[in-house]
């Protein structure tokens, strides 16, 4: 088969299912979900053994240490993969909510209710526990899943996948066959072949950098929900617990830099800034991180001995996805909207201060899908926000905005009881 035949009859497939799993009962999937997670419990060795055929080939090709971190999986990411599943299934189910009812004048009751979107694609990069969670998510609200996750993550994707598909099926004699199906390919024209099927594909979401997010948005002729870049910034006022400020600093940038809600931007009041700066040094030495400044923070590190070269505009509004930290100093909450505005990506932003007045200014006026008072950004998570798992993170503003879990997967249609109404 051509490229586009074998695109276009995963899509048919997949629609297909996506009227198979309409039917089912939130009983039943929960059985099935519930069987996945215990199969990848149980194939934790397999799964970690295909993982590090895929670690090792990254590392050959020169893949950077943050993003090796967002590929590899030990014991304890294979079991919050399935727990994650167990989490999805233990959530209500979002197919069939009544969103609103009315009864007209003339007696015709109207209700529109929740249903799911039909099929959906994932495009991803690097991290293998996306499978487990959109096809999870997906299974749950009643949608078909293509997945099409990186090269560098291959071995990991099939096996992740084929366990989950394989623990259905045992589980469940009505299991949709074609539910959740992986591009087998990695040819890039795949991705254009099969998002052109508009016949077939409602939906699109996209996981990656910004240049994958760009491509897939400007190929696809299926409606894109995106994520383009997370250009995070937390801003310590002048009014902050500094002690507190350096906790949530230091957990935003470095516990895991490789990730969409971690830290890029350093935003200082200019009345603390000599203090609390040199508070950070240490930690951020020991992990190597190089930074990029304004003239008054770079005036500042090299004060206290760190290197540091002048930041470019380009910087200030670039995701690094690194040991890479960009630090400014303001003056006040409004110039650090101002700033956040202008460079950032609406992902994830934090102001640290004691100030409410400071803090609801900078919660109301910063315009981003997440906004933080005193909390580091890394909480920008559909499990952390007691989803379960999330299938992305949107920084759309029509339609979904920010983690997107079981809710977001689902459109609605109207539904109209009558009794032989008819319009005049």
């Amino acid at each position: 088969m051509t490229l586009r035949e074998q695109m276009m009859q995963l899509a048919q497939q997949a629609k297909l299912a996506s009227r198979e799993l309409a039917r089912l009962k939130t009983d039943e999937k929960n059985r099935c979900l519930m069987a996945m997670a215990q199969a990848l419990d149980q194939n934790t060795a397999a799964i970690r053994k295909a993982n590090a055929v895929d670690v090792d080939g990254a590392a050959k090709s020169g893949l950077s240490s943050a993003m090796l971190d967002r590929l590899k999986l030990d014991d304890k990411r294979i079991a919050a993969m399935a727990q994650g599943l167990r989490e999805v299934a233990a959530l209500p189910d979002p197919v069939g909510r009544v969103l609103d009812e009315r009864v007209r004048p003339n007696g015709l009751k109207l209700q529109k209710v929740s249903t799911p979107i039909g099929v959906v694609v994932i495009i991803y990069e690097s991290r293998p526990n996306v499978t487990a969670d959109a096809a999870s998510l997906c299974f749950k609200s009643g949608n078909a899943t293509i997945l099409r996750g990186g090269k560098e993550a291959l071995h990991s994707n099939q096996l992740i996948a084929s366990t989950m598909i394989e623990a259905g099926r045992t589980t469940f004699s009505q299991f949709p066959r074609n539910a959740i199906q992986l591009v087998a390919t990695t040819d890039r024209d795949a991705i254009r072949e099969l998002l052109s099927l508009t016949q077939y594909v409602d939906l699109c979401m996209p996981r990656g950098g910004e240049g994958l997010i760009r491509a897939v948005a400007e190929c696809s002729k299926v409606p894109v929900i995106k994520h383009y870049k997370g250009v995070c910034h937390v801003f310590v006022d002048r009014d902050a617990n500094l002690k507190m400020a350096r906790e949530i600093a230091l957990n935003a940038k470095i516990q895991r830099p490789a990730v969409c809600n971690a830290m890029e931007t350093l935003l200082l009041d200019k009345t603390i800034a000599a203090e609390f700066l040199p508070m950070l040094l240490p930690a951020l030495e020991e992990k190597k991180v190089a930074f990029r400044g304004d003239p008054e923070s770079c005036a500042l590190l090299k004060k206290n001995g760190r290197d540091v070269r002048v930041a470019t505009e380009e910087d200030w509004s670039t995701e690094y996805n690194d040991y890479v930290l960009n630090v400014r100093v303001v003056d006040g909450v409004g110039a650090a909207i101002d700033h956040i505005n202008r460079y950032g990506s609406a992902h994830s932003d934090s102001i640290v201060t004691s100030n409410e007045r400071h803090a609801q200014q900078f919660l109301q006026e910063v315009d981003s899908a997440t906004v933080y008072w005193n909390a580091s950004t890394r909480f920008t998570d559909g499990a952390e926000f007691g989803m379960g798992a999330e299938i992305g993170i949107s920084t759309d503003k029509i339609g979904a905005r920010g983690p997107m879990g079981l809710e977001e997967l689902t459109t609605y249609k109207w539904i109209g009881y009558g009794s032989g109404q008819v319009r005049s």
